[in-house]
């Protein structure tokens, strides 16, 4: 929600954002927290690890498909980090 304020000075007009509210991406995730990081050896992910960048996944950090859903509710296009090892 933005509002605007406006000010008039000598014919010109002003506006300002006074109050932006700018949504949030994790809602729900480790809120006790003050920043969620993870870290992976790289040795132990297999040949593909598959993470989550919409925080709407059930298995978080890893992805569930959760953004397909998000991004239908709201018109985003996020999708999954995809790390794959490099075919010999």
């Amino acid at each position: 929600h933005l509002e605007l304020q406006q000010w008039e000075s000598s014919s010109k007009t002003f506006f300002s954002k006074s109050k932006c509210v700018k949504p949030k991406v994790n809602l729900d995730l480790q809120k006790d927290n003050p920043k969620v990081v993870h870290a992976f050896d790289i040795e132990d992910l297999g040949d593909e690890a598959v993470y989550c960048r919409c925080w709407r996944s059930k298995k978080f950090p890893y992805c569930d498909g959760a953004h397909a859903k998000h991004n239908q509710e709201t018109g985003d296009n996020v999708g999954p980090l995809i790390i794959k090892r490099k075919e010999a």
